[in-house]
């Protein structure tokens, strides 16, 4: 029997999942990792935090799942997209230590950056035509001019430059390398051709040989080394494979492998992904164009930067000790629209349908009549409003959405899957597995070891829809309505926000 190992390296905590060679999870286990704000709009994380949480997550769940760790036939990643891991080198020539904290996903601090690589495509259509994207201060190629420009001893000594999983398969394996979803991200890739940009790459002044050779998301990259394999109690000689970025990696834990098929997963951020059989650009950039996990085809997401990170700021700060649950049913309780209050759910600046690291959160209508329960509502409701600009988005590009299956903590509230429905006018749908890019990547792990022969047939064996709710009409009526007023408050907005400050 195999067994695979599945490893998301997300923001809050990784998560190390194990399945066997039919698709059934057997266990999963969690550590937490902790985040530093150096400065308003700066995020980053330690990368060896990330390793001490792969040992932890990884022995934990083999033990839950009451194998031996020997028995482990394969091992596939999945991480937070962006993140950049700057490298040097020790004495015997293979660098480890990371030179300064990971600059995160979430990170605000490149906008001067973004323009610098702008210009320098010779403007945002020039650039989306050559890597698929705008530049967006999430992405990794402003980060690392960033650091180029502002510390320059830590760019003197960066030898090679990093995703997040691709620093932990260096601490596993030994083996720099990346694959095609993830490196989509680093605006550097040209998401059609598979393979880094050239051009791009020598207009800012960068060497290929920073970043890893780039495979597809099911290739084997490497086998655990016996350093790797005794830290997480495995064999050496266990097959790695490329894995992928925590967005596609959670489209194939959740079966998006077919045109038609959307995915909405609201986790910290809020993502929705829709599968492409070739690569199709939104000429605004507002949402982005990269490979899939699969084999020669590709996706199309956008990503909002507080989802239910915003649910969750709101619980801590104005809820503290009161649990989600008893929130979202209280948010049950008010009427539908919350009395006219509405929600921004811009806590971190954003980033899609707005690249823009000035907007701010707000609710908007305040009155005396509302209370707890309007605010919890409205919070809830344009979180789910801000999911569907993306949604309507999709449908301007002409990408069909048969059915949305929803993932994340959106996806575990009934009232939340309804209130899905009703705001993007779509049918959803729930899976048999929740747990996303862990799963997505286990089952990479196995079609790199031979156990399915492609993405596409494993999901078909093993991932089945178990529900699906319809949009109520006269809601989804009255929040089509909601949402196009929700779209007209950034607009009115956007030249205030940059003066919040003074």
């Amino acid at each position: 029997m195999a067994y695979l190992l599945g490893i998301d390296i997300g923001t809050s905590g990784t998560k190390a999942l194990i399945c066997d060679g039919r698709g059934k999870v057997l266990a999963t286990a969690s550590a937490p990792h902790t985040r530093q704000e150096p400065k308003p709009g700066f995020s980053e994380q330690s990368p060896t935090q990330w390793w001490s949480a792969v040992q932890k997550a990884t022995k934990a769940a083999v033990k839950k799942a009451k194998i031996r760790g020997a028995q482990v036939t394969g091992v596939g990643l999945s991480g937070q997209m962006h993140g950049s891991v700057f490298l040097g080198s020790n004495k015997s020539g293979e660098g480890t230590d990371p030179l300064r904290p990971a600059i995160l996903w979430n990170d605000q601090r490149t906008g001067a950056q973004c323009d610098e690589i702008t210009k320098a495509a010779g403007g945002k259509r020039k650039l989306i035509s050559m890597v698929g994207n705008p530049a967006l201060t999430g992405f990794t190629a402003p980060k690392i001019l960033w650091v180029r420009q502002h510390e320059k001893t830590v760019w003197k000594e960066t030898k090679h430059v990093l995703l997040p999983k691709d620093y932990i398969r260096l601490r596993m394996t030994g083996d720099y390398a990346t694959e095609v979803s993830d490196a989509s991200g680093l605006l550097l890739l040209d998401v059609k051709k598979r393979q880094y940009n050239q051009k791009l790459l020598d207009l800012l002044k960068l060497k290929r040989e920073l970043f890893p050779d780039c495979v597809e998301s099911h290739e084997v990259t490497g086998t655990l080394h016996a350093a790797g394999a005794k830290a997480l109690g495995l064999k050496a000689g266990t097959p790695v494979v490329g894995g992928a970025g925590d967005n596609a990696a959670g489209a194939v834990g959740n079966g998006i492998v077919s045109r038609g098929l959307v995915n909405a997963s609201l986790g910290t951020s809020g993502v929705v992904y829709a599968h492409a059989d070739e690569p199709v650009y939104d000429p605004q950039g507002r949402v982005h164009t990269m490979c899939s996990a699969i084999e020669g085809k590709w996706c199309v997401f956008g990503c909002m930067l507080s989802a239910a990170g915003s649910f969750q700021w709101y619980r801590d700060q104005l809820r503290s000790g009161e649990d989600f649950s008893e929130l979202v049913k209280e948010a049950k309780k008010a009427a539908p629209g919350s009395d006219g209050l509405y929600f921004l759910p811009y806590l971190t600046g954003e980033r899609c349908p707005h690249p823009d690291p000035d907007a701010r959160g707000a609710f908007i209508g305040l009155t005396t009549r509302h209370g707890k329960k309007e605010m919890t509502r409205a919070l809830l409701e344009g979180i789910t409003c801000g999911m569907a600009e993306q949604t309507r988005i999709f449908t301007e590009m002409g990408l069909p959405m048969k059915t949305i299956r929803l993932t994340g903590g959106g996806a575990q509230s009934a009232f939340w899957r309804q209130l899905q429905a009703d705001v993007y006018g779509k049918p959803v749908a729930t899976v048999n597995s929740a747990e996303g890019p862990a799963y997505g990547v286990a089952i990479l792990a196995g079609v790199g070891t031979g156990v399915w022969k492609s993405v596409p047939a494993a999901c078909k064996q093993v991932v089945k829809e178990t529900a699906t709710l319809k949009p109520d009409p006269v809601a989804k009526k009255a929040y089509a309505k909601r949402v196009d007023t929700y779209q007209s408050l950034y607009p009115a907005l956007k030249d205030v926000f940059p003066q919040m400050d003074c």
